[in-house]
């Protein structure tokens, strides 16, 4: 249930309200916006005399909410939130270029490709350091090793660092890193979402192969019930029928999520397409439709990649595609504005 407060409301009042919605064991959201304040109701509302409410001079209205997810629904909290990230802002009219390898190979490596990106437009460094594969077989990545060489690339260019969190025994590695990444395997693993929950740093997740907008809103309900309010989505594609893609990007999912959720929202083309020449228009298409932000995947020699060469962009032309993005990003907003 959310409470509309009429403007300047009375404080007397006010209070007299939380004080006895808090008797009733609801919990209360404040949510202070451009033109209008709204308490938002959490816990068994079922109780509540909506019309007694409603009456109170203060209120401007009452609504019941059907969604499961409350803290990230967008009528509980109108104004878009910004999540901020080292020295950087997600959201809030803002494009963030998230850029980096797959997967950390090198000191060097990662260092070269951070200084690159940052000079194209990039504002945080992705880089895997523990990774989720397929086959057993596979890299898997360089583990704490890899997280001690993004330091050093922050070090360097103080790019804030992106990367992903796969169980719960590996946060105490994570207490230096800037966001972190919950992949889509693991975005209904509800333990490890409580447990980002309790973290005191911005959480970025993924939705899963075949998640609904519900089940992926829900995942950033587990984190933000857990007392942790930034969180970020990124749509990185989901499993269709469709095999020449490694996945189907759904951009729909922008204007959607934008009605659905005040979170921001962050496209991943590269993992959608798995083929570096399509992460361009993906990505186009992406800042067209609105998004907050785009996660790209650069390497500095692909076809030597140990994980995702194909779908990775080289220094150079990352560089061209941010000048694109960015100048999209401007006329866009001088449409819509």
């Amino acid at each position: 249930m959310i409470v509309i407060l009429k403007p300047n409301p009375n404080r007397d009042q006010l209070d007299s309200l939380i004080a006895w919605l808090q008797e009733k064991g609801v919990v209360i959201h404040t949510s202070v916006g451009e033109h209008s304040t709204i308490l938002g109701l959490v816990g068994d509302t079922s109780q509540l005399d909506a019309d007694l409410i409603a009456a109170l001079d203060i209120v401007e209205g009452v609504r019941r909410i059907q969604e499961p997810y409350k803290k990230a629904n967008r009528k509980f909290h109108p104004e878009d939130t910004v999540v901020q990230v080292g020295n950087t802002q997600v959201g809030g009219g803002n494009l963030t270029l998230m850029a980096g390898p797959c997967s950390v190979e090198s000191e060097e490596q990662v260092v070269a490709i951070a200084k690159a990106v940052k000079a194209s437009g990039a504002t945080l460094l992705r880089g895997g350091a523990f990774k989720p594969r397929t086959s057993p077989y596979s890299f898997q990545g360089l583990g704490a090793m890899g997280l001690e060489f993004l330091k050093v690339a922050r070090q360097e260019t103080g790019l804030p660092i992106v990367t992903e969190l796969m169980d719960m025994s590996q946060l105490p590695l994570f207490k230096d890193v800037d966001l972190i990444q919950i992949g889509a395997r693991n975005m209904q693993n509800f333990d490890l979402l409580k447990a980002v929950g309790q973290q005191d740093k911005p959480v970025m997740i993924k939705r899963g192969m075949s998640a609904t907008y519900e089940e992926w809103l829900m995942s950033a309900e587990y984190v933000m019930a857990g007392g942790n309010p930034n969180v970020i989505l990124c749509e990185r594609g989901v499993r269709t029928f469709e095999t020449y893609t490694r996945n189907t990007l759904d951009i729909t999912a922008i204007p959607v999520l934008r009605k659905l959720t005040h979170l921001p929202i962050i496209i991943d083309p590269s993992h959608a397409a798995g083929k570096s020449w399509l992460v361009d228009p993906l990505a186009r298409g992406a800042v067209a439709a609105g998004c907050d932000g785009l996660l790209i995947e650069v390497h500095n020699d692909p076809a030597t990649a140990l994980c995702d060469g194909p779908q990775s962009l080289r220094p150079e032309v990352f560089d061209t595609l941010a000048r694109k993005l960015l100048t999209l990003h401007e006329t866009m907003k001088t449409l819509e504005g």
